[in-house]
């Protein structure tokens, strides 16, 4: 009998932990952001400039740099973009938690994929080793999320960084 009780308890709390694990990885970390503005990284300057932009929403974690993502209407035309921001080659968006409903990556990376879509340069290093990313499409929906740059993925994977990276920043552990 007893070996049924310790059965039952070990099941009930492996219920319980992978509750709480997908719970917090799907929504737990998250909270939604007020995003002011959207920019790009302008050709001529090469700081990151505001562009006109309505209706951003956007969510956040603490947890991780890379877990931002916007979605935004733009008038702004793709040639217009193209001749005076910089792009960015193969950018593939992030996924989203599904109920951030706005932001859908795979159709993201399809419409990047045919051209019905364009990637930019959000703001780079907006975190060590974390680039902003911003996909404009057609019809002027954006979308914005975080991607790993070279110093990044070099600093997370245990790479020597190198000198054409930024000193790492100290943190409150070093």
């Amino acid at each position: 009998m007893s070996g049924k009780i310790i059965g039952i308890v070990i099941l009930v709390s492996a219920l319980v932990a992978g509750a709480a694990l997908y719970y917090l990885q799907v929504y737990g970390y998250y909270d939604e952001v007020r995003q002011e503005s959207v920019a790009l990284v302008s050709l001529n300057s090469g700081q990151s400039e505001e562009i006109p932009a309505d209706g951003i929403t956007a969510i956040d974690a603490d947890s991780s740099p890379i877990r931002f993502r916007a979605c935004f209407t733009t008038p702004l035309s793709l040639a217009f973009l193209t001749e005076s921001y910089e792009m960015v080659p193969d950018a593939t968006p992030r996924n989203a938690p599904g109920w951030f409903s706005c932001f859908d990556a795979e159709a993201i990376g399809t419409a990047l994929d045919a051209g019905g879509a364009l990637a930019f340069m959000g703001q780079k290093n907006v975190a060590y080793g974390v680039d902003r990313i911003v996909a404009i499409t057609e019809d002027g929906r954006g979308y914005i999320w975080h991607e790993l740059n070279d110093c990044g993925e070099k600093a997370y994977d245990g790479t020597v960084v190198g000198e054409e990276c930024p000193p790492r920043p100290e943190t409150a552990a070093d």
